[in-house]
């Protein structure tokens, strides 16, 4: 389809925020801090930022590029370089349309203990049982994964300077403050300066290969690799905006929020329970069972709750604002949609998917596919299938097909590229390796034989 009228972001600041939004989500709130935890804290930091300035800076950069050079989302961005390799964007546009509905019921449940808080029922969040009662009940969460869902949809129809980019520019800075609050005042709490020790100071003896596959996972999923967000957001990008740094301060955003949850979770916990790393490995749980224990028994609980959960869901939105425009512009791009019905029928699809997704904690709770309820059967499909699959066969198909020179000649129209010798060896030896890792590991941390 033509671009002629294609939306624009503004700038390189509008650029960065939208992309650092769509990178910064829940991963970053809850999955960083407790994989830190488990994989020995200060080790499983310094690999993480490793791998986030070596592999990480490459695949975000050659996704972004191949949006830019072709001013198209995915199915149209790998399609108009190769007719033959047309499929390769169709799985980049299948994931975020897969992520999106559970990602919304996540989002209701965020904004449900947004609103506990900030009504004064801390404690009542806190106590056991409460958020197996809350997704047992069959409409309450579908009540609220429609308002996420709407706040959602009411950001992308205001398009990409107006409603996406002015969005992130109010958002990110406001998640970024909101953190750094939490994270002090964590850090200060009372028996907190040993959970800080853990989490900062590297301890070669906890290193392992899973530290590695484990970081390399995190990497891959909070950076939105393989999702379509980054050629989508890349075919909006000016010809002008120096690429090699827009995504260095992208992944430097994603990084720092990342890194200061860690802060926030990490210290709090251990001093809640005792220094037990335990209570820190409760995984998804411990955003909505172990922390609202721990904000209950500081002072200002109440306070300290609500803040949280705001900037959780300031996370939550950047970046199903993202999923939602990653849908909405493969259907404007292949059908010739307007943008309006696009996103409407790009929301309303969501929302029904989402539908069976909610009620799998309650009236279908006894319904499984391959033995998953239906949030990780979603989440197993698009995170452990889909997504290193189309990661590594992006790095074969730059690197062996169109060449990897339709990427380098892209980057350089408004950048030196100064690391353009490591991102050719990254990009053709080592990231291939590295999506194969995810591919296998995840799929083994599925089946059991493995834990992630």
């Amino acid at each position: 389809m033509s671009n002629t009228h294609r939306s624009s972001f503004s700038g390189k600041i509008g650029f960065v925020l939208a992309a650092a939004g769509s990178a910064v989500g829940l991963g970053n709130i809850w999955r960083f801090p407790y994989l830190a935890a488990k994989y020995g804290g200060g080790i499983f930091l310094l690999v993480y930022l490793i791998l986030v300035v070596t592999v990480g800076f490459t695949l975000v950069t050659a996704e972004t590029a191949l949006g830019r050079k072709t001013g198209q989302s995915a199915i149209g961005a790998f399609s108009s370089l190769s007719k033959r390799w047309g499929f390769l964007g169709v799985l980049n546009s299948v994931v975020p349309i897969i992520i999106l509905p559970y990602y919304c019921v996540i989002g209701g449940w965020v904004i449900k203990y947004l609103v506990t808080f900030a009504s004064g029922g801390g404690s009542e969040a806190a106590g056991t049982g409460f958020f197996t009662g809350f997704v047992s009940q069959p409409v309450q969460p579908i009540l609220w994964l429609a308002l996420f869902l709407a706040l959602t949809l009411f950001v992308v129809l205001g398009g990409v300077e107006k409603g996406i980019e002015k969005v992130s520019k109010l958002m990110m800075p406001a998640l970024l403050v909101l953190s750094v609050i939490i994270a002090v005042y964590s850090i200060t709490r009372p028996g907190a300066l040993e959970g800080l020790k853990y989490y900062l100071l590297p301890d070669f003896s906890h290193f392992s290969f899973m530290t590695v596959i484990a970081a390399l996972g995190q990497m891959f999923f909070s950076l939105s690799i393989a999702m379509g967000i980054l050629i989508a957001y890349g075919s909006y990008t000016p010809k002008d905006i120096d690429m090699e740094k827009s995504v260095k301060q992208v992944e430097l955003f994603d990084t720092s929020v990342a890194f200061i949850a860690g802060l926030m979770v990490v210290p709090a916990v251990f001093a809640f329970s005792g220094g037990d790393q335990a209570a820190l490995n409760a995984g998804p749980s411990l955003m909505f069972e172990t922390l609202p224990k721990v904000f209950d028994s500081m002072g200002a609980g109440n306070v300290i709750g609500f803040i949280f959960f705001l900037l959780v869901l300031f996370a939550a939105l950047t970046s199903s604002i993202a999923l939602l425009e990653a849908v909405a512009v493969t259907f404007q791009d292949r059908l010739g949609w307007s943008r309006r019905k696009s996103t409407l029928l790009s929301a309303a699809g969501a929302m029904v998917l989402a539908l069976p997704v909610a009620l799998g904690y309650n009236v279908l709770s006894g319904f499984t596919l391959l033995g998953f309820n239906m949030l990780d059967f979603f989440d197993f499909v698009s995170n452990s299938v889909l997504m290193p699959v189309a990661a590594f066969l992006t790095c074969i198909f730059i690197t062996r097909v169109v060449g990897i020179e339709t990427v380098l000649d892209e980057v350089k129209l408004s950048s030196p590229f100064k690391r353009q010798r490591s991102f050719t060896i990254i990009l053709r030896y080592v990231a291939p390796v590295c999506t194969l890792a995810i591919f296998v590991s995840q799929l083994l941390s599925s089946l059991g034989v493995i834990s992630i």
